[in-house]
């Protein structure tokens, strides 16, 4: 068992049209992990070639404010993401497009789980529901109620 709180680990694979991402993102992104809501260990992003070959990119800036808009997390790697993950994903994406992977750390949950195994309980499943199965549900409900 660690010394330390770990939460579960999740990650997302986002599809970029045209390979360009803008700032507001990141900003919400910073902000998770300055409140320490999450911890990120990994991010990669990737350019998708015509033929479907793929590139991964340096983190620079990618609203072109001049800034470096991912130099907080430069260099942020985990090990825990490999080249076949990148490739896995760059194939779910449309050549042209980038594929952005991020690898983080649902920090909010560790002490929680620690608490619970420290009262002799263990955490004998987790899932996650996609968000776009949700939302459908969600749209559904208000329509049968209208």
């Amino acid at each position: 068992m660690p010394d330390q709180d770990v939460g579960p680990i999740d990650y997302l694979a986002l599809e970029f049209p045209g390979a360009r991402l803008d700032g507001e993102g990141l900003e919400a992104l910073l902000e998770l992990t300055q409140r320490g809501t999450i911890r990120i260990l990994d991010l990669v992003v990737a350019k998708v070639a015509e033929d479907g070959s793929f590139a991964v990119v340096q983190l620079a800036d990618l609203d072109g404010d001049g800034s470096l808009d991912l130099a907080v997390f430069e260099g942020v790697q985990s090990g825990l993401l490999d080249d076949d993950d990148v490739a896995q994903s760059a194939a779910l994406v449309k050549p042209g497009n980038a594929v952005g992977l991020l690898l983080y750390e649902n920090t909010w949950a560790g002490p929680f789980i620690t608490a619970m195994r420290n009262a002799g309980a263990e955490v004998i499943a987790s899932g996650r529901l996609p968000a776009d199965d949700v939302i459908a549900v969600l749209e559904a409900l208000e329509t049968e109620e209208a």
